[in-house]
């Protein structure tokens, strides 16, 4: 898509339609390493359609993080580093 004079461009439909985009929504444009995110920032769904999503994202992530036999705790721990402010042996 083309950027008009005055900076404006079109979300294609099949994008606001997946991020819930319609008249009056306010989205922001993220700087990525890859480009540009947008991110719909004013979503007026109900909390059930929101809760909805929200599964849908968690069912989309699972499984894609392997802690190479790590346990929860010992992966928390092996990310935050060792805690200098513990006295712990």
């Amino acid at each position: 898509m083309r950027v008009t004079t005055k900076g404006q461009v079109t979300i294609p439909k099949e994008i606001r339609d997946r991020l819930g985009i319609g008249p009056g929504s306010e989205v922001e444009f993220l700087p990525t390493e890859d480009g540009v995110r947008v991110v719909a920032v004013n979503e007026n769904i109900s909390e059930e359609e929101a809760s909805r999503k929200f599964s849908q994202l968690l069912d989309h992530m699972a499984g894609t993080l392997d802690l190479g036999g790590m346990t929860t705790d010992e992966y928390i721990e092996w990310l935050r580093g060792p805690r200098e402010d513990l006295d712990i042996d």
